[in-house]
Order: C-alpha cells, then structure tokens, then sequence
C-alpha cells in the first residue's frame, strides 16, 4: 500500500480544506495517509484571528508533522499559505529541519507535490510553489506538478500548472469547488506516480546507496548538525 503523508500549514482554513481534500482522495484511491499540521512558531503572523482559533479548534486532533513522518511516506503532499510569495514561515521551518534526514539521502525519490491557498489571482501562489519545489531538488524528491492536460485545471479558478492554487479573496474557508476537483486529481496523480515508482523498484535494484549522518560529517566535517 503506498503511503502518503499531507503535510500542512494554514491561518484560516482554506489551506486545511485542499488538505484535507487531499487525503480523502488519496485514502479513496486505496493510500494509507496521514492529514498532518507542521508546528506553530512563537509568534505567528496572523490577520484574521477569530479564523485562525477556530482553525485551531478544528485542527485539534491532528498530529505535528515529524522527520518520522517524512521518512515514513512513499509519497508526500505540502500545503501552505502564500506569504508575500513564498511558503509560511512555520513550512520554511519544517523543511529547514529535514536536514537530518535529507543529507542521509532518506528523501530521495519520494513522490512530492506541493499546494497554495493565495488572497487573490497572481498573488504569489505559483512562487510559492516554485520555491517550495527548489527544496525539493535538495532532497532529491520526484516533484509531481499538475500539469495542463485535465480539463478541471483549465477552469477559470484553477489553471496551475505547478500545483493547485486556493483563492481566498481574504475570507476564511473559501475555497472554490473547482479547487477541491483539482486537489483530488493531485493527489490522485501522486499516488499512480508513487505506486508505479514502486512496483518499478521490485524489478530492479535501486542506485542509490544511501549513507549516515555520520558518514557524512567524518567526511564533510562542516556538515555536522552539532
């Protein structure tokens, strides 16, 4: 069974409405998933505070996302929030702490797919995206875009090549029906992408050799964590 982990941060819901699109999608096409918040900062950044209490009311019962959780999946979905064009901090964090599993090569060709919720058209939710994507390259993860082919995506509210993006219009929840179609076809096409990777793998040995930490660090002795 593959197994997929949806990893998210959201302010006002929309972000948690793709992802939990997401995982139902992707329980329906027979994954094993885990719907999973990154953690809080101390100080978050937040407009709309009434919506982001009852987020946290509503998110209550799931679990913070782990390097575990990374490692676990064969496929991996990441949903945030734009800010000012790029992920939210509490993403941006999340990744920068992968090291301990992304320099060991732990990561290396894990399906991964990335998503938005932005407050307005050309708002930055493709960079977002984009930036996401150049961390991915890092772990070496197989980045699965949406592409333009289906005919969902060409919907006046879709049309992201690069991964679904949500307009808000600064309201909570409001995430169009058009957008939760085109985050089921995502995580739909992570899951044939992961699950053809793997049945690949059981008719050849894989190349990559995959090393420790400490491997790393008595030979590379400034890559060391401490």
């Amino acid at each position: 069974m593959t197994k997929v982990a949806i990893i998210f941060h959201s302010r006002s819901g929309n972000t948690y409405q793709l992802a939990a699109a997401a995982a139902d999608a992707a329980a329906k096409a027979g994954a094993e998933t885990r719907l999973l918040k990154v953690g809080e900062l101390p100080d978050p950044m937040v407009l709309d505070k009434e919506a982001y209490s009852a987020l946290e009311t509503d998110t209550a019962d799931l679990k913070v996302a782990t390097l575990e959780d990374l490692v676990w999946a064969d496929a991996i979905m990441i949903g945030t929030p734009v800010h000012f064009g790029l992920p939210a901090p509490q993403i941006i964090n999340f990744i920068d702490h992968s090291g301990p599993v992304a320099i060991p090569g732990k990561l290396v060709n894990k399906a991964v797919t990335v998503f938005a919720s932005g407050s307005a058209p050309h708002s930055g939710a493709q960079t977002t995206i984009l930036a996401v994507h150049n961390s991915l390259c890092h772990w070496g993860s197989l980045i699965v875009p949406n592409g333009s082919s289906v005919e969902i995506l060409g919907s006046e509210n879709n049309g992201s090549p690069y991964g679904t993006c949500s307009i808000s219009r600064h309201e909570a929840n409001n995430v169009h029906e058009d957008n939760l179609r085109a985050i089921e076809y995502q995580a739909l096409r992570l899951v044939e992408v992961a699950r053809a990777y793997q049945i690949g793998l059981q008719q050849t040995e894989s190349a990559i050799k995959y090393v420790t930490l400490d491997d790393l660090t008595r030979k590379f002795p400034r890559l060391s964590m401490n």
